[in-house]
């Protein structure tokens, strides 16, 4: 499996998509070992990763996020040592961390010596990491569906649907206390669409009271709501945020104030 994921970025020439790919590769097998283990009886596959595995995003992504749906057979301990187990007899050095603390349980696996036998780094002690994510309390509302997931490896993940995913998207452009790039290009790549995705409303609805109070932002004026976070926000800044993950640099050019302005306009 290491020999693959050499393959793979062998005479990429560009630093960044070499490295993008050869992440994106670590993010397959770990979610494929996700699936032997069934994990997805228990999580569903969220976030802009799971629009670059489901539906073929065209900007990469650096973490695995999830929503827990069913606390029956959450053993996430186990299924993190089974992907260091076969990461390690795949090939690769593996390092692994994990925190459940919080609400949101954490693991960052970390793969030394990997940057440095493909050219992005000088010491083997620098390490592609991929961290997982899991919201053991997630807002309820959300759509589940089931996809054969065939990129650079074959799976099975349980996920939420477009207008869940899409929510989640909204939601995360009006909570994060720091704007993100990426967040921006994944809302006109939704709003492209024609017709254009909507969010569900009512999990984006418990999504804001759970995070900003009961009914202190209003889920059918989420449209209003972004514009007027957009109108606080540097484009520029949100433009070059997202550079580095886009398959096509010249992309960025889609983040304009006018572009953005305009796919929020009402219907």
């Amino acid at each position: 499996m290491k020999d693959e994921a050499l393959a793979l970025v062998a005479g990429i020439d560009d630093p960044g998509r070499k490295l993008n790919l050869l992440r994106e590769y670590i993010q397959a097998f770990v979610l494929r070992s996700l699936h032997d283990s069934e994990a997805f009886r228990s999580m569903a596959f969220v976030g802009g990763t799971a629009l670059r595995f489901l539906e073929n995003l065209p900007r990469y992504s650096e973490d695995l996020d999830f929503s827990l749906v069913d606390e029956q057979g959450y053993e996430p301990q186990r299924w993190l040592k089974k992907i260091k187990t076969e990461l390690e007899l795949s090939g690769f050095e593996c390092t692994m961390r994990w925190n459940e603390k919080k609400t949101v349980n954490a693991a960052w696996l970390g793969l030394p010596g990997l940057l440095r036998q493909v050219g992005l780094a000088t010491s083997p002690q620098q390490k592609i990491s991929v961290k997982l994510e899991i919201d053991t309390r997630p807002p309820a509302g959300a759509g589940l569906a089931r996809t054969v997931v065939k990129r650079h490896l074959t799976f099975v993940v349980c996920h939420y649907d477009k207008s869940s995913l899409m929510a989640g998207k909204v939601h995360a452009l009006l909570a994060r206390s720091y704007p993100k790039g990426r967040d921006w290009f994944d809302l006109v790549w939704y709003l492209a669409h024609r017709p254009p995705v909507e969010p569900n409303l009512n999990l984006l609805q418990n999504a804001l009271d759970q995070t900003h109070g009961q009914r202190r932002f209003a889920a059918d004026r989420w449209r209003r709501h972004l514009r007027d976070r957009l109108a606080k926000l540097d484009v520029e800044v949100l433009a070059g945020d997202v550079r580095a993950f886009l398959e096509r640099p010249e992309d960025r050019a889609l983040l304009t104030r006018e572009n953005l302005s305009a796919a929020l306009r009402e219907p």
